[in-house]
C-alpha cells in the first residue's frame, strides 16, 4: 500500500512589517504557510515607530492638558487658584520620551508575537529578484527567499519641498518632530489635511502658538464641509491663526527660527516648522518594475480588489498602493491578499465602509456615504444633524461644538453613512459603522436604548428623526 503523499505548505514572503505586513503574517500562519516577513526599520513600521502610534500618544498628552485647562468650567481648581493655562505646563521631552518608548515597546510585542506564532522574521531591506523570490542583502551576504506569493507592504515617507529642506532641527517631517525638547515657541504648519491638522492640535493643545497654513479654502478640504466648519471654529477659539488659501512657496532657516514665504510675497516667522504636505510611496530601487508589477506616475503599485498587482503572484497592501492612507485598511488589504493566495473566503476590500477618525479637538469620524456624495447627485438620501450641545452628557462635559449626522437612503431607509464630531469620536462611529455594514434601518438604531445620559444617546435621536421619512 503506498503512502499518501503529503502536500507542502505554501509559502509566503513578505516585504514590509508594517500593519499590512504583520496582519498578513498572522492570518497565513493560521492557514497553515509558510511566513517570512522581511523588515528594514522594525515591526510595525512607520505606523507604529513614527506615524500612527506616537501621533496619536503625543495627543493623548495634549488632550489631558486641554481638558485639565478647561476644567475651570467645570468648577475644579488647583490649590486655591481657579486653573488656568499659566497653572499646567507639557514637559515636551518627557512627552517625547514616553511616546518613542511606547513605540518601540509595540514594535518589539509585534515582533514576539510573530515570531512565537512560527513566522520568520529577516532584518534587512528586501527587493524583487523578478524571479519568485525577495533578496535580502548585497553581495556574498545577500540571502534569496523564494517563495509562491509574494506582498508588498513597504508602506510611504513624508514628501519633501526642494525649497523647504527638512533638518531635524528648525524644519521637520512628521517623523522628525519628535527631536524637539521643549514646546515650540511659535509653530508654523504647512499643510491642513489630516496630519498637519492633527499635529497642529496637538502643539496647540500643548501650549504652543501654531500658525496654520492651507493652500485651500478651508481646512481638512476633503472632509465634512460642516465637520471642518466646526473644527476652524475650535481653532480659532483655541488661539490658533489659520491662513487658508495660501500656499508655502518656501521654508528657510533664520538667526531665530525659520520664515515662511507664501506665494503671494508675504512671510511669517516662526521658531519651528512642520511640514505636512502629503507622502510619496517606497516603491523606488525594490525590483518592483523587473517583476512586471505595474506603477502610478506617483509610484503607487497598482492593485486590484484582492490586492493583486499586474505581477502573477504578486500581492501588495498598504500605503504603497494609494487606495487609502489607514492603518485599518493597510491591514484589512493584507488580510484580503493572504486569503486570497491560501483559497480561504474573501470579501473583497469595500472602501465606502471603512470608518476614519481624524485625532483633533474635537475628534472627526465618518464612515460611508458622505453628504459631498449625496449633493453631487451620487445617492439619494435623507440627511439629518443634530447638535451634541442639545445633549445632557455633553452639557455636563462643558461640550461646546460638535455633532452627529446620519445619511440614510431615501428608498429603503437603511443607513448609507454617518460623521461625528465630538470627544471621543473615534468611539461613538462604530454604532454607525455597524449600522452602515449591516445595512441597517435608521429605525434599528432608533429603536436600541441607549444609556442615560450618554453622548451616544444624539446617535439614536438623529435616528429617531429620520423615522418619520416616506420610504417605500
Amino acid at each position: 500500500m503506498s503512502t499518501p503523499r503529503t502536500q507542502a505548505p505554501r509559502s509566503l514572503v513578505i516585504v514590509g512589517g508594517g500593519p499590512g505586513g504583520y496582519e498578513a503574517a498572522h492570518v497565513a500562519r493560521a492557514l497553515g504557510a509558510d511566513v517570512t516577513i522581511v523588515e528594514r526599520q522594525g515591526l510595525g513600521g512607520s505606523a507604529v515607530l513614527t506615524d500612527v502610534v506616537p501621533s496619536k500618544t503625543l495627543i493623548a498628552s495634549a488632550d489631558v492638558m486641554t481638558r485639565i485647562n478647561a476644567a475651570r468650567n467645570l468648577g475644579v481648581k488647583v490649590g486655591n487658584s481657579p486653573i488656568g493655562v499659566n497653572h499646567v505646563v507639557a514637559d515636551l521631552g518627557k512627552v517625547h520620551e514616553r511616546l518613542l518608548k511606547l513605540a518601540k515597546t509595540q514594535s518589539r510585542d509585534i515582533r514576539a508575537g510573530l515570531e512565537s506564532a512560527g513566522v520568520r522574521v529577516v532584518d534587512g531591506t528586501g527587493r524583487l529578484d523578478g524571479q519568485g523570490a525577495v533578496v535580502v542583502g548585497e553581495g556574498d551576504d545577500a540571502e534569496r527567499i523564494p517563495a509562491d506569493a509574494i506582498l508588498v507592504a513597504v508602506g510611504a515617507h513624508p514628501r519633501e519641498l526642494p525649497t523647504a529642506v527638512p533638518d531635524g532641527e528648525r524644519i521637520f517631517t512628521w517623523t522628525q518632530i519628535y527631536n524637539l525638547k521643549r514646546i515650540p515657541e511659535h509653530l508654523i504648519v504647512v499643510g491642513s489635511g489630516v496630519t498637519g491638522a492633527e499635529f497642529a492640535s496637538a502643539y496647540n493643545g500643548l501650549g504652543a502658538k501654531v500658525t496654520l497654513i492651507s493652500s485651500r479654502d478651508r481646512v481638512l478640504p476633503g472632509e465634512d464641509a460642516d465637520a471642518a466648519e466646526v473644527l476652524e471654529s475650535a481653532f480659532e477659539a483655541a488661539g490658533m491663526n489659520v491662513v487658508a488659501q495660501s500656499r508655502a512657496q518656501s521654508v528657510e532657516r533664520t538667526e531665530e527660527g525659520v520664515r515662511v514665504t507664501l506665494s503671494t510675497g508675504e512671510t511669517i516667522d516662526g521658531s519651528h516648522c512642520l511640514l505636512a504636505v502629503g507622502s510619496i510611496p517606497n516603491t523606488a530601487d525594490i525590483g518592483l518594475e523587473e517583476a512586471g508589477v505595474e506603477l502610478t506616475e506617483s509610484g503607487h503599485i497598482v492593485v486590484d480588489a484582492v490586492s493583486r498587482t499586474s505581477a502573477p503572484g504578486v500581492y501588495a497592501a498598504g500605503d504603497c498602493t494609494g487606495v487609502f492612507p489607514l492603518a485599518s485598511v493597510a491591514a484589512m488589504q493584507g488580510r484580503i491578499a493572504v486569503s486570497h493566495f491560501l483559497g480561504d473566503s474573501v470579501q473583497t476590500l469595500k472602501l465606502h465602509r471603512v470608518a476614519s477618525n481624524i485625532f483633533t479637538a474635537p475628534e472627526i469620524a465618518s464612515v460611508g456615504v458622505s453628504e459631498a456624495d449625496v449633493e453631487a447627485g451620487k445617492f439619494q438620501a435623507d440627511v439629518y444633524k443634530i447638535p451634541l450641545t442639545t445633549n445632557a452628557r455633553a452639557k455636563m462635559m462643558d461640550v461646546t461644538a460638535g455633532f452627529v449626522k446620519i445619511l440614510a437612503r431615501k428608498d429603503s431607509g437603511s443607513v448609507i453613512g454617518g460623521v461625528v464630531v465630538g470627544p471621543r469620536a473615534s468611539e461613538l462611529i462604530y454604532p454607525l459603522a455597524l449600522a452602515v455594514n449591516n445595512k441597517l434601518h435608521v429605525d434599528d438604531v432608533a429603536n436600541t436604548i441607549t444609556v442615560y445620559p450618554s453622548l451616544s444617546g444624539s446617535i439614536a435621536e438623529a435616528a429617531r428623526r429620520l423615522h418619520n421619512r416616506e420610504y417605500e
